[in-house]
């Protein structure tokens, strides 16, 4: 993490050296990373303090997310697979989160019934019960880091930062394509 930005006006100077410099571009880019480098050291000293791994919990609240939105039609739970496809991890990777989610009594790992060779992993009571005593704290956390901006910030940042990322989908498409 950066801890110093450069001055705007360095960045004016940069632009002689280096022409395709775009100083106010760069600069943005320059805070919004800084921002969420600070929102991340923020967010796992809390999750530190809760004795959590941010990616164990990323797997128990897909995993509670999918038993609620089951409650209202049945669906079979989630596969190792689906679960890492998720959250953006390797295969691997999940296996070794649900290892020590299961070892600790927050999921459980049993065949599919439809299909014997197949994972499926379920939220157990007593990850159910975790996520009701840690989600207040972190849903207090997240509004204190967010309190900085009003309502009607918040949601242009969320205008904005999509923005962001369909662009980066297409700048990341063209360079896959070779046109840029």
């Amino acid at each position: 993490m950066l801890k110093d930005l450069p001055r705007f006006e360095c960045l004016l100077e940069a632009v002689q050296s280096f022409p395709d410099l775009d100083p106010t571009a760069f600069d943005a880019f320059l805070h919004l990373l800084y921002a969420g480098d600070s929102i991340v050291t923020a967010m796992a000293a809390h999750f530190h303090e809760q004795a959590i791994s941010r990616g164990r919990f990323v797997v128990l609240m897909l995993l509670f997310k999918h038993q609620r939105e089951s409650c209202c039609r049945p669906s079979a739970p989630l596969t190792p697979a689906q679960l890492a496809d998720q959250s953006g991890v390797t295969r691997a990777t999940m296996t070794g989160l649900i290892d020590t989610l299961e070892r600790d009594g927050l999921v459980l790992r049993e065949p599919s019934k439809e299909d014997r060779r197949m994972m499926q992993v379920a939220l157990t009571r007593k990850g159910e019960a975790l996520l009701k005593d840690f989600l207040p704290v972190h849903f207090r956390r997240i509004a204190a880091l967010m309190g900085a901006l009003t309502q009607d910030e918040q949601k242009l940042m969320v205008q904005l930062t999509q923005k962001i990322v369909a662009r980066t989908r297409e700048v990341q498409s063209a360079m896959a394509e070779g046109n840029a």
